[in-house]
């Protein structure tokens, strides 16, 4: 048996809202697959399983809010499909009522913490179909066994209230969403000492490359600058570790892979940093792909939990709003962020000629706790580099 715990969907989350669960007590579960859908103070994720089994109980109902950590349901793992928690032989016949005489009320015994419920399959359809978390039912049949009559109490009763929040705080999404990122930011800034470097890129051999390899694809299928950005990124981190990872209980932990953070703007107002998962191993046109599929579920408010979770350094970019310089604020426990500004023709002077080129400046915001300014140097070189190599991206 293993828990199914509310994840962390980000490092500002502290708590989460069960909006609906797309399982049932009894049903099989695969890895990866969708279970719940949990609302933060950003935005509604889908909780995919990290692991295979069968929903043995839900612990916590729809609308109710439960800090990180907390266990929201129970897992039943192992091989082979587990009897059903209504187990017929686990009842004697002999205990089975009959309907006269009619014998005395059997007093009502709650099932003990962490066992298995016990209920009639004709409970369990209509639990499921009236939305009752048979954890949370007192059962009135033989050895404490849900009946229908138990479940069809239980959903009459009033739904428990939620608990509290501050005054607006659900009521007001976009006004949640900014003191989540206020928080975070606070906390950035109060914990994380920055150091700033910025450098001015060439792109005339990159996005020449680009335009040969977008010349025989249609146009839906064109791959913008911004994915050469962040291959660019993600192969820079491979070669300098130390700006991939995290600072956590005093010191720095490596990332395991190297998972991009893209910040997103909503439409509605907001911010979301999902990831786009081993950056290194993936082509060009692929990263492409994937970054315009995660952009598209973040403003669609269909994120899904791996895509919230496990970033290892995050890029900002703000060039389409015609900004040339971005100078970011880390997103902890993370080290590092990478900003783009937008690309446009400047002068640019290059073995000792003068001439007008397509030119992005590049800044990096670093933890100085997990390195300093000569690391980050060769981390903004190497990005440099590589995107005067875009072939090797």
């Amino acid at each position: 048996m293993a828990d199914f715990i509310m994840p962390s969907l980000g490092a500002d989350m502290d708590r989460g809202t069960i909006l609906r669960w797309y399982k049932q007590p009894g049903d099989r579960i695969e890895r990866g697959e969708i279970v719940v859908l949990v609302d933060t103070d950003k935005a509604e994720i889908e909780v995919e399983s990290f692991g295979a089994g069968w929903l043995d109980a839900v612990l916590v109902n729809e609308g109710e809010t439960v800090p990180v950590g907390t266990a929201i349901a129970r897992i039943r793992t192992g091989a082979g499909e587990p009897e059903r928690p209504t187990a017929p032989a686990a009842r004697p016949a002999a205990t089975v009522p009959t309907p006269a005489p009619v014998p005395p009320t059997p007093p009502r015994v709650a099932p003990p913490a962490g066992s298995r419920v016990h209920a009639s399959p004709l409970a369990r359809r209509i639990a499921a179909d009236l939305g009752v978390d048979l954890a949370r039912v007192t059962g009135s049949g033989p050895e404490g066994a849900i009946t229908r009559e138990d479940v069809e109490r239980a959903a009459a009763r009033p739904a428990p209230a939620p608990e509290a929040r501050p005054a607006g705080a659900r009521g007001d999404k976009h006004a949640t969403m900014r003191s989540a990122i206020a928080a975070a930011m606070e906390r950035a800034n109060r914990e994380i000492p920055h150091y700033y470097l910025a450098t001015r890129v060439d792109l005339s051999r990159a996005l020449a490359w680009l335009a040969e390899q977008n010349a025989s694809r249609p146009l839906a299928e064109r791959v913008l600058p911004v994915a050469l950005f962040l291959a660019a990124v993600g192969r820079a981190a491979v070669e300098v570790p130390e700006l991939n990872g995290f600072w956590r209980d005093g010191g720095f932990v490596p990332g395991e892979g190297v998972n991009v953070g893209v910040i997103i703007s909503l439409r509605q107002g907001g911010i979301l940093a999902p990831a786009l998962r081993d950056v290194p191993g993936t082509s060009v046109t692929d990263l492409f792909a994937a970054f315009r599929e995660l952009v598209a579920r973040a403003r669609a408010g269909k994120l899904r939990s791996s895509d919230v979770a496990g970033g290892t350094i995050t890029v900002t970019s703000l060039g389409d709003q015609g900004v040339e310089t971005v100078y970011g604020v880390i997103l902890p426990p993370q080290v590092a962020l990478v900003g783009f500004g937008k690309i446009s023709d400047q002068p640019f002077a290059e073995h000792g000629l003068l001439g007008v080129k397509p030119v992005v400046e590049i800044t990096l915001a670093a933890d100085h706790r997990a390195s300093d300014g000569h690391r980050g140097g060769r981390f903004l070189a190497a990005i440099a580099r590589l995107l005067q190599e875009p072939e090797s991206l």
